[in-house]
């Protein structure tokens, strides 16, 4: 499949929001194509659309009520978000295989750093050990996809103390700088995820 790659760099999220809904309403419309947004954002907390607000225990950022799946997240400086706009109808995926596609490429890239990353049955995401690494909620409309994935680089962890992490009680987070103890060149980071979404959804 041909999909545009766009780098927002760091983006406020509604603005990022309203992009993509742009972008899905042409895909949906035929007048436009698919496309991977890369962006940073600001300190934000994000609810899902069936998310209980109760899972944010202070809220010392800005928080936004969002139609993704899943509970509530934080976004931020040093974390790298990916909000791919596909067809699935086109492509020829289903729901279930799109995120897993997601979580392959979010493996495949902790990997290229020596981070030996995994799936849990039952819970959407990437973990090293037992601490959570990356993050998916997505919605599909129309058979159209937004919202996406997002992997702590060298994301400031304290923010994640103030909610309770996708709605899971004792969930543990962690960040590939947190792992390996280095800092990491964001740019370096969105070219291995570039790489394996190519490798990956190709094939689709």
């Amino acid at each position: 499949m041909d999909i545009t790659v766009k780098d927002l760099g760091t983006c406020d999220y509604n603005v990022a929001l309203s992009t993509q809904e742009l972008t899905r309403e042409k895909l949906i419309h035929n007048t436009g194509g698919n496309t991977l947004f890369l962006v940073e954002h600001d300190h934000i907390y994000t609810l899902g659309k069936h998310a209980d607000p109760k899972n944010i225990l202070k809220d010392n950022c800005k928080i936004v009520q969002t139609d993704r799946g899943g509970d509530v997240t934080y976004h931020g400086p040093g974390q790298l978000v990916g909000y791919p706009i596909i067809d699935l109808k086109k492509v020829g995926l289903g729901i279930k295989s799109y995120v897993k596609n997601i979580e392959s490429l979010l493996i495949a890239t902790l990997h290229d750093y020596a981070i030996d990353a995994h799936t849990k049955e039952g819970k959407p995401g990437v973990w090293v050990h037992n601490k959570k690494i990356g993050s998916i909620g997505i919605r599909v409309s129309h058979g159209v996809t937004t919202h996406g994935f997002s992997l702590n680089v060298n994301t400031d962890m304290n923010y994640f103390s103030s909610i309770i992490s996708c709605g899971i009680d004792d969930i543990l987070m962690t960040s590939m700088e947190k792992e390996l103890g280095t800092k990491f060149f964001m740019n370096d980071i969105k070219q291995s995820i570039i790489l394996h979404f190519n490798q990956l959804f190709k094939t689709s």
